[in-house]
């Protein structure tokens, strides 16, 4: 590969837009993926689901809080989980095909285009693809290039720090440390 080159947030954004676009793989109502897969180390199961909700409670939250074996984290899990529809109660969820690990260090630039590696790939909702991105942390290029494919929808920022957890629980998994009170 011919790795190297400035990146162009811009075209990033719209090629990320472009993979949140693709249709699902088992229909316009399954969550999931084919085969189960990693986000780093951890196993990452995905069983077709219908319902957004429960997939990303089950699979993703649950998951991780029971591989932690922690009390603060299953108690912080049975605080929120009986309400996660609560946040979703405005918007319709489509599968989206997710990179799954998206942040900076799995993007680069091939032959002068965004390139994007390492996925933990699943269909899910298309704003679990940010929990790894800090606000601010993608610039207002790559929102302009993805907003033109992907309108934000009402609560996007409420629904940020859900999807944020995934990824905090996932640290503490592999790495341990203070990933569950950051």
């Amino acid at each position: 590969l011919n790795l190297g080159g400035r990146r162009d947030d811009f075209q990033l954004g719209l090629a990320m837009g472009d993979l949140h676009r693709a249709k699902g793989a088992k229909g316009p109502k399954e969550f999931g993926f084919v085969v189960d897969n990693t986000i780093g180390e951890t196993l990452q199961r995905n069983p077709w689901t219908e319902d957004w909700v429960d997939f990303f409670r089950e699979q993703r939250l649950r998951f991780q809080v029971d591989l932690a074996e922690d009390s603060y984290a299953t108690y912080l899990f049975n605080a929120i989980a009986p309400d996660l529809h609560m946040l979703f109660e405005d918007i319709e969820v489509r599968p989206s095909l997710l990179h799954g690990d998206f942040w900076s260090g799995n993007v680069a630039v091939v032959e002068d285009r965004p390139a994007v590696f390492d996925p933990a790939a699943y269909y899910g909702h298309h704003e679990a693809e940010w929990g790894m991105s800090r606000p601010g942390s993608l610039s207002d290029d790559f929102w302009r290039g993805y907003r033109q494919h992907i309108v934000e929808d009402p609560g996007f920022e409420e629904r940020r720090p859900l999807y944020r957890a995934y990824h905090q629980l996932n640290h503490f998994n592999l790495f341990g440390g203070d990933y569950l009170t950051r």
